[in-house]
This record gives structure tokens, C-alpha cells and sequence, in this order.
């Protein structure tokens, strides 16, 4: 449970910055892709959540 989810983050966090970097918001008009540490913390946030979504009972 435990290794999923941060393997999940991390993933997330990973897919954030890159969101950032190759697609991101060049004007800061776009207050999640303008910023770096802002897009890799909610791609970590929705990595969790969707990692946690998966889960076996």
C-alpha cells in the first residue's frame, strides 16, 4: 500500500514538472503551469490520488 502510493507520487510529480516544462504557461497567466513547484506538487497530489484509487482489499 505504502510503495504504491509512492510510487504514485512520484510518478505524479515526474508527469507535473514535465507538464511544466514542455507544455507549461509561458505568460504566468495560468496560476498551476506558470510555476514549477506549484504543477510538480498537484501532479504529486493527483499521483496519490490516483494511485490510491487502485487499491486492493
Amino acid at each position: 500500500m505504502i510503495v504504491r502510493l509512492l510510487i504514485g507520487i512520484i510518478i505524479g510529480a515526474a508527469a507535473g514538472y514535465a507538464y511544466y516544462r514542455f507544455i507549461g504557461c509561458s505568460t504566468g497567466a495560468c496560476p498551476l503551469t506558470s510555476h514549477p513547484v506549484r504543477s510538480t506538487i498537484y501532479g504529486a497530489v493527483m499521483g496519490a490520488l490516483i494511485s490510491g484509487a487502485f487499491n486492493k482489499q
